[in-house]
């Protein structure tokens, strides 16, 4: 009980506890997001949110590679604080501007996957990533 009720973790508890966030934050976002982005890529190309001006097909291809390749390098821990970079102005775009005034309970998702990348790309990769292999 009393290392329930501990402020205190030993390193290889946080190097645990972020490859399960990365990996699961990755494959999330990937699965759910970046796929069918790709699968309905024909059908979407033309009428994607655009807020760059730069063609909805432009900006369905940067959403699917931070949705697919960013995911990826995190999920790997390799260059994954700009990887997870990528992901968070990625959602930063979809929580504040493509769902601006819309209620709660349809950007929640996005919101929570923008916290989990944020605290991503604050504390780094871990020891388990091949960043923390490297160093």
């Amino acid at each position: 009980m009393k290392k329930l009720l501990s402020t205190r973790y030993s390193p290889a508890a946080f190097n645990i506890a972020i490859f399960l966030l990365r990996g699961s934050l990755a494959v999330l976002i990937c699965l759910s997001h970046g796929v069918p982005k790709i699968a309905n890529f024909s059908a979407w190309k033309n009428q994607f949110y655009d807020p760059f001006h730069i063609s909805g097909a432009a900006t369905l291809v940067l959403s699917i590679f931070a949705e697919v390749f960013a995911a990826m390098f995190v999920l790997l821990g390799l260059f994954t604080r700009l990887a997870a970079l990528v992901l968070v102005i990625d959602l930063i775009f979809a929580s504040f501007v493509y769902h601006y005034g819309r209620p709660l309970e349809q950007y929640e998702d996005a919101l929570i996957f923008l916290v989990g990348f944020l605290v991503i790309l604050l504390v780094g990769p871990g020891k388990i990533s091949v960043d923390g292999a490297v160093e």
